[in-house]
Order: C-alpha cells, then structure tokens, then sequence
C-alpha cells in the first residue's frame, strides 16, 4: 500500500478480486478450528487437551522408568555374568526363576510402550524405532526365558532390564524436550485472564471471558490483561504487546485505537469495545497458527521420516546377517543371538525421529514469540536461499506516519485551507498513511471536514468526489502526466517528500506535500542483508525523485518507483527470471498476487488481520530488521536441523558395524547395555542441540 495513486483504489480492487480467496481462507480457518474442539474464550481447547495428554505420557514413562530402574538393581546383583565379571557369588536357592519373575514384570511393564507402538507400526505397515526397540527386547526376553526353562545358553536378563531402563530414560528426556519446545505456545495460552469487567450501564459486572460478546463495552484497569481485542473508547494508556509482537517498548495507545487482547495494560484504566473474541481473536489465530505450523511437515521433515524408514529396514537386514554370519562362522546361538540384539539397538533410529520435529517445534514457538508468524514451513526453510529481497516502502523501510509539510494552490480563486478542506473530503474513510496524514491536519487547524458525494477511486491513480458541487480529485503525479497536466516546477522542493496534485472542475489547484521519515532500524537491516549477500530492492508508488531520495539515503541495490500493485507481480516474476531466489515483503493484502508469486512471501504490519494473509510468513510488526532476524534464524533453524540428521545419522554409521562385531578380531565387541547407553545419548545431544536454536533469534 505504498503511495497516494492507489491507496484507495486498491482497497477496493482488491477486495473484488481476492474476496473468494480470503473468504475460503477464513472458511478453512473456521474448520481447523472446528476440528480442533473448542476455542471460545481462553479455552484453547485442543492445543491444551493435547498438552495435557502429553504431560501424562511423560509421568506414565518416568513412573515406568522408576519402577524398571528399582527392579534392574536386584536383577543386576543376582545375575551370574555380572557377578563374574565383578568376581562375586551370591545365588540364592531358585536364583534363575527370582530373575525371570523381576525380568518379565520389566518386561511387560517397562517395556509396554515399545511393544504397543511396535504393534501400532506393524498395523500401519510402516516398521520404525519401535518395532526396533520391541525386537530387541523381545529377543532377549525370550531367549533368556529359554535358557532358565531348559535351553543350554546363558541369560542375559541383566542387558533386557538395563536396556528398557536406558529406553525409558530417553524417552522421558525426549519427551520433556517436546514439551519444553511447546511452552511458548502454552504462555501464549495463558496469557488470557479468565475473566473481564464488562459495563453495563452505571454498573460493571465480572463475567467469565467465554460470556464475552461483540461490541461489549469492558473496563481493563490499570496493571491488567486485555481481555478481548477491541478499539478503545475511553481513555489512553500505554500497553505492553511485547509477548504478542515480540516490541520491548510499551506503545501508546489513546482513543479509537485498536489493543490487543493478552497485552497488559499500563498507568491508566481504559474502556474498550469488544471486537474479536474466542476463536477470531488475534491471540487464538496466533496459537492455531502456530499449532498448524508445528503439525505441518517440510520437505526436511519429510525426509528424516523416509531415512528412519529406511534405516529401520537396513536395521532389520544387518540384524539377522549378524545372527547369520556369526552362526556360519561357528560362534555359539547365544553369542550371535547376543550381537543382533545388539545392532537392533543400536540402529534404533530414535535420535533420527526427534532430529527434525523438534527443531520444528522449538522455531516455531520462539519465533511467534518474537513476532514472527510461520505459516508455511518449506518457506521458512527456504529463507536461507533468498538472494533479492523486495521491499515495499511506506511503513517498512520509513515510519508510514506521514505529516503534512507543505500546502500550495495554483489558482488565486483557492486558498490552501480551502484545498485542504476539500481533499480532506475524499481522504476521511482511508487508513492510507498519506490519507490519515491529511486529515491529521485538518484536526489540527480545526477544519470542518466537508461531505464527499459520488465518491470514486480512480484505478491506480487516486480519488474523486463532488465536494460542495465541485468535482474534486486527489491524484499521483501519473495521472496528471496522463492527461498531459503539467506539473508545477516547484512542486518537489524535498527529495523525500511524497506530493498529491488537488484537481478542481478538472484544473489543476494545488498540491500538498508530506514527508515520511526513514525507520532508524532500516539501515541497519539493509547492512545485515548485504552481510548475508542479498540484494535489497525497493518499489513504490512514490515518484521517482523520492524512491531515490530513500534509495540512495539507505544504499539500496536498485528501486522501482510509481509501482501499481499488478507491476509489483512483474518486477518479482522479472527478478525470478534472472536467477534470484526473491522474498516479497508487502503488507499482505494488497500486495497480494506479488506475495503469492515470491519465493518467499513476507507480510509486514499485518496487525490484527492475521487469517485475511496470502503469505508464507506473517511478521507481526512493520520492522525491517524482523525481516533480518527471519531470515537469520531460518538460516540458522536449517543448520541445526543439517546438524541433527548428521548426528543421528552418522552415528548409526559407526555404532552398527561396532555392534555386528566388526573389530571382533581386535578384541572390541560393543555389548547391548552399552549401545543401549550410546543409543540414548545420540537422543540427549540431538535434543539439547535443538534446545540451543533459542539462542539464535535477535531478542529485541
């Protein structure tokens, strides 16, 4: 939305032509929510349901690990191989059958995870680390059980009981690193109160936040939470939405402006109207976003699953070629036996499963928490490759808070109060920065804002009405060179200045110049972009002598200037065509199509209008140097997930052929208990490495 030539226009057009789309948007939305139970009020309904069921698997797997653990301790001392090995003796009378009742309670009970998900893989014909694991253990087990009812062998349920034990103790810690990844979906959660003070009349009644409807006056004191998003009708205040849009600073807020439902209020007691609540409010669509966001699979996701899968299989075939070589080769059943069980252990691809998914769950979560809305996975992946970045101007690379500098009239007949008048007409619906910067102006000179009637925006290039019988037009210095109106010569007296020519009955009458001021944080993006080799570009619908005014002012690559939105699709397919791998950056509803046509669309200052958005990544504020941090920590979310597959790969490399027995000849044999060891370990090192990405992301 970047200069006065469309800023009404393509408000308009746009909702022609995009309505289907964003209407099926939020229709899909409305589903996922429908499918997701219940999200009225501060119920997030499933996103907690499914984080309290995950809190019972991690107490369901450490109560099972204690007990295996308690057990394993007896099991150990009363096993003969580990007493000779200690060179100890201490056999009770029926010493066998006491270790075959403590095993098959570790058995049944430490290691029914493993067995119901082995059986939950063969159903879905789909063998992973579970059925590993379950092949494994069930060897053991009943080879061991073999040897105490008869089989001439020695038992080996001293390495079943340790290795359930190390299982479970992987498992655990895993599962509590999943959990840890979630907690910023869950204080976003939480950051709802429970209930609002709602005005009735003289009275103000506590309601739970469910009651809370539409177009509810409520009261948030001072220190408080917004309960609801909504526009303020009494009062101003300065509010913290550092946790919804990752901004230190408390912003001001004063009256008709919109908060926040979750911030926390400041000094002073506003009344606010309701205007999203439940499942539409902003809050909700961040946490559904961000829940979808870690349920969605990438392309790296996609192929840790297929290198599991495979590795499962490898496992599986490796697994009985050692019991069949080391048979060939005249080497007792038990002593084979003892080796497979030992690669099915070790191969257990489990460091591999969590490799990717959990780096998915940690970026996910840390970035919403820093502003940065994650909508498409691949995307975010894909970050890292963007080498042109094409950047919008008003309100990203400057402020977009544009003031009024200069007012002059052309016709003696028209003072510059009555041209301002006039066009304050045709500017008073429009959130457009030039629009809200005019009648900023006329507040401030305490002008009565005339009716406009007929009002009309002309495509592309500005607005019209009849205005007191006049026919007035405010319009981009394009459509004056289109109907050949020449255009004053001091009409730009500042390079930065954006100007709008005031056409009366058709003549020219004068123009009015506002300035928008460079974001301090420009520069210092545009330096980072540069640093990581990637072209900045900038296009907009200001004139040329502005965008190069900005351009040279920030070192920019290049620019585009008197833009229209359909031009903006042609610059980036034209970019595409070079080569460049292109990040679009806009504010997501009118920038639409050139949003969907990048190889990375980012949406800037999308505010409250989160489901409404076609692009990849939503940042929440208009900073350009989130645009850095994204792509930084999508760099940096991509080598840790590179990391993680090296490590959970590479190590199945060494451990396997160590565990078939390999370095037999050397005098190295990896027994099962310490696989099982090593095994767990490549599952810690892969979590805590996910763990350490919260590093990466620029706090602000």
């Amino acid at each position: 939305m970047e200069n006065h030539e469309h800023h009404n226009h393509e408000e308009m057009d746009h909702s022609k032509m995009d309505h289907s789309k964003m209407k099926h948007k939020k229709e899909d939305h409305s589903k996922m929510n429908h499918k997701g139970g219940d999200h009225s009020g501060h119920n997030p309904g499933h996103g907690q349901m499914g984080h309290d069921h995950h809190k019972m698997m991690i107490a369901d797997f450490r109560k099972r690990f204690w007990v295996t653990l308690v057990l394993t301790i007896p099991i150990l001392f009363f096993s003969p191989m580990i007493q000779e090995f200690f060179g100890y003796e201490f056999l009770l009378p029926g010493n066998p059958y006491i270790l075959f009742a403590l095993s098959t309670i570790v058995y049944f009970y430490g290691g029914w995870p493993f067995l119901k998900g082995f059986w939950s893989e063969v159903k879905k014909g789909a063998p992973g680390m579970m059925t590993l694991i379950s092949m494994a253990i069930s060897v053991a087990y009943f080879y061991s059980t073999a040897t105490v009812f008869g089989l001439r062998g020695e038992d080996f349920f001293w390495e079943l009981s340790t290795l359930i034990a190390i299982m479970l103790l992987g498992h655990w810690i895993e599962m509590k690193s999943v959990l840890g990844a979630s907690k910023a979906l869950q204080l976003l959660v939480s950051m709802m109160p429970a209930e609002a003070h709602r005005v009735k009349g003289d009275t103000i009644e506590d309601i739970p936040l469910e009651d809370l409807l539409k177009d509810d006056v409520i009261l948030v004191k001072p220190g408080e939470k917004v309960p609801a998003d909504g526009i303020i009708v009494d009062g101003s205040s300065y509010l913290n939405e550092s946790m919804l849009t990752g901004e230190s600073k408390p912003v001001k807020k004063d009256e008709n402006d919109k908060v926040i439902g979750g911030s926390v209020n400041g000094n002073s007691t506003l009344k606010v109207k309701v205007e999203h609540t439940g499942k539409d409010s902003f809050l909700n669509k961040v946490i559904k976003m961000v829940e979808e966001a870690q349920k969605t699979k990438s392309k790296m996701q996609n192929l840790s699953d297929r290198a599991a899968k495979w590795l499962t299989y490898i496992a599986l075939a490796i697994g009985f070629g050692t019991l069949a070589v080391w048979l060939i080769l005249g080497f007792p059943f038990v002593y084979a036996l003892e080796r497979m069980v030992t690669v099915m252990v070790i191969a257990c691809p489990h460091a591999l499963g969590l490799a990717i998914p959990l780096v998915v769950a940690i970026s996910t979560a840390v970035s919403a928490q820093n502003g940065l809305l994650i909508r498409n996975r691949t995307a975010f992946e894909e970050s890292r490759k963007i080498s042109a970045l094409l950047f919008d101007k008003t309100g990203t690379l400057t402020k977009g808070d544009f003031g009024v500098t200069r007012i002059e009239s052309v016709k003696e007949a028209y003072s510059t109060e009555e041209i301002l008048r006039l066009s304050s007409a045709l500017e008073q619906s429009s959130e457009h920065p030039i629009a809200v910067g005019i009648i900023k102006r006329v507040k401030e000179d305490n002008i009565t804002i005339p009716k406009p009637e007929n009002f009309n925006a002309i495509t592309g290039k500005g607005v019209e009405a009849n205005v007191d019988g006049k026919q007035v037009k405010v319009v981009s210095p394009g459509y004056l060179r289109d109907e050949k109106i020449t255009i004053p010569e001091d009409a730009y007296s500042d390079a930065a200045e954006t100007v709008v020519f005031v056409l009366i009955d058709g003549q020219l009458a004068g123009y009015i110049a506002l300035a928008d001021e460079i974001r301090p944080e420009s520069a210092e993006a545009i330096k980072i972009f540069k640093k990581n080799n990637i072209k900045v570009l900038m296009a907009t619908g200001d004139n040329e002598k502005t965008a190069k005014a900005v351009s040279e002012k920030l070192g920019l690559d290049g620019y585009y200037a008197e833009v229209l939105p359909h031009q903006k699709v042609e610059i980036v397919e034209e970019l595409q065509n070079k080569g460049e791998f292109v990040a679009m950056t806009g504010d997501g509803v009118n920038d639409a199509p050139a949003l969907a046509k990048a190889d990375v669309g980012i949406a800037v200052g999308s505010g409250t209008d989160v489901a409404a958005e076609t692009a990849d990544i939503i940042l929440v504020n208009s900073n350009p140097q989130d645009i850095a941090n994204l792509i930084l920590f999508g760099k940096a979310t991509y080598n840790k997930m590179i990391q993680n597959l090296i490590w959970a790969t590479g190590y199945n490399v060494v451990a396997i052929p160590l565990a078939a027995g390999v370095l037999y000849s050397s005098g190295f044999v990896l027994g099962p208990a310490v696989g099982a060891v090593f095994m767990s370990l490549s599952t810690i090192i892969v979590a805590i490495n996910a763990q350490l990405l919260k590093r990466k992301i620029g706090k602000k």
